[in-house]
């Protein structure tokens, strides 16, 4: 007797079958520590479990038995595995952190449908929101509701080649301005041999950091597609003549072994150093070590902000955590500690987003390898002015339309120049803003 359905259909059934009786025979396993807490980055795992026996001491104290079982995740498996496990309600972890562009994803659908537990009274009740730096609680809020606490600030600074700079006698005191870096770079930029600046043509993190600094994002605070506005337009059209055409001062390398060499030779003389990122540069480029110093961002108008923020983390507690109280004082521990996290920034250079830890005296130490500047200093008195950044469940769309309207930006600008590029250039921003638009007018949550 042949399956009415065809072979194709008789296959499906019977691993549909199959795959169930597998799970029904080996159910989800329990959980056996009191709560689960999920990360993507292997520094911040190894930094917790270092601080968790202090916050099981004091638990035991309060007559809690109180174990953490911390997982790592990576990034783009913590935003699948965590949208699947909200959906079926299986595997959910008490404690997620969750990276800057994966954020907003996780904030779809009315209010109170959303997988995190709504923070923003307890950080209004326990005084965080004067405590932490208050732009930093913008990408993980929707609809004037914060569901994430802020693990960082990643304030933005620019490293250079100190030794070209005093070479060439450059002084970084008088270069208040972009339009005064760029006449800086004309004159040290030789065309396939050395850039002033990385600055590259086909990603948008540079773009979207420029963007950020003057302004201009993504998306407005009530969730409006706004990447095509006019300062978006006017920055677009200054970056892109950087980075394509005769005149160009930016060029890019990708990362590793040839940004390494790239730095070394002097081809780059200046790189775009978010807190996080000056780590990087002394791993990943350890000859340079007394040769490198950093200095503000220039500003976009005189007078104006000396930075601008790139990347950044959450933790959020879900909803589906039994405990939430016990979850809150968990992140507080390890947001919080000022000693912990003096510790941390020794190691990884990131900025807390608080406020109150940047007295102790790790963040005033001279860096040898930033030419002995103190590197906690530095970028703590630009945090305060790091500008707001707002997010939507299109984030990730957003920021994959951007990229696309820079690249062809660019191959329009090499290949035309000046002519007609302001009216292409805003063509192609409005293009792509209209399909996220469209989009969120599908599911306007």
């Amino acid at each position: 007797m042949r399956f009415p359905y065809g072979n194709a259909a008789l296959c499906m059934l019977i691993l549909a079958l199959l795959s169930g009786l597998f799970l029904a025979m080996r159910p989800v396993s329990k959980k056996t520590a009191r709560l689960t807490f999920w990360t993507f980055a292997d520094t911040h795992a190894d930094a917790y479990r270092k601080a968790l026996p202090a916050f099981e001491e004091a638990q035991r104290k309060k007559g809690r038995d109180v174990t953490v079982d911390i997982q790592l995740v990576t990034g783009e498996a913590v935003n699948r595995r965590l949208q699947a496990a909200f959906l079926t309600d299986l595997d959910v972890p008490d404690l997620v952190e969750v990276e800057i562009s994966w954020a907003g994803s996780f904030f779809r659908g009315p209010l109170k449908d959303v997988g995190f537990l709504d923070l923003t009274d307890r950080i209004h009740e326990s005084g965080l929101w004067e405590r932490m730096v208050q732009a930093r609680f913008a990408p993980y809020t929707s609809r004037g509701r914060i569901f994430g606490l802020p693990h960082d600030v990643h304030p933005v600074m620019l490293a250079y080649n100190r030794e070209i700079f005093e070479k060439e006698g450059v002084d970084v005191r008088k270069i208040e301005t972009w339009d005064d870096f760029v006449e800086v770079g004309r004159k040290l930029t030789i065309p396939n041999k050395r850039y002033m600046i990385e600055f590259p043509d086909t990603e948008a993190s540079r773009l979207e950091m420029c963007l950020f600094q003057r302004n201009g994002g993504y998306f407005d605070p009530e969730g409006n597609c706004i990447f095509d506005n006019e300062i978006a337009v006017q920055t677009m059209l200054w970056y892109v003549p950087l980075v394509a055409g005769d005149r160009k001062i930016g060029s890019n390398l990708g990362s590793g072994q040839i940004l390494t060499k790239a730095v070394e030779d002097g081809y780059f003389l200046c790189l775009v150093a978010p807190d996080w990122r000056t780590k990087s540069f002394e791993k990943d480029i350890p000859s340079m070590a007394g040769k490198m110093a950093l200095m503000p961002l220039p500003a976009a108008t005189p007078g104006g902000r000396r930075t601008s923020t790139w990347g950044g983390t959450m933790i959020g507690i879900t909803r589906h955590c039994p405990e939430p109280d016990l979850a809150w004082e968990l992140a507080l521990h390890l947001y919080l500690n000022k000693e912990d996290l003096a510790g941390r920034f020794r190691e990884t250079n990131i900025l807390p987003a608080d406020r109150e830890s940047w007295k102790e005296p790790a963040y005033s130490e001279p860096r040898p390898y930033w030419s002995n500047q103190p590197l906690g200093k530095l970028y703590a008195q630009l945090a305060p002015d790091v500008p707001f950044q707002y997010t939507s469940p299109f984030i990730g769309t957003a920021k994959a339309k951007l990229g696309e309207a820079l690249t062809q930006c660019v191959q329009y600008y090499r290949a035309n120049g000046e002519r007609g590029f302001e009216a292409y250039a805003r063509q192609q921003l409005k293009k792509s803003a209209d399909e996220v638009r469209r989009l969120i007018r599908r599911n306007p949550y």
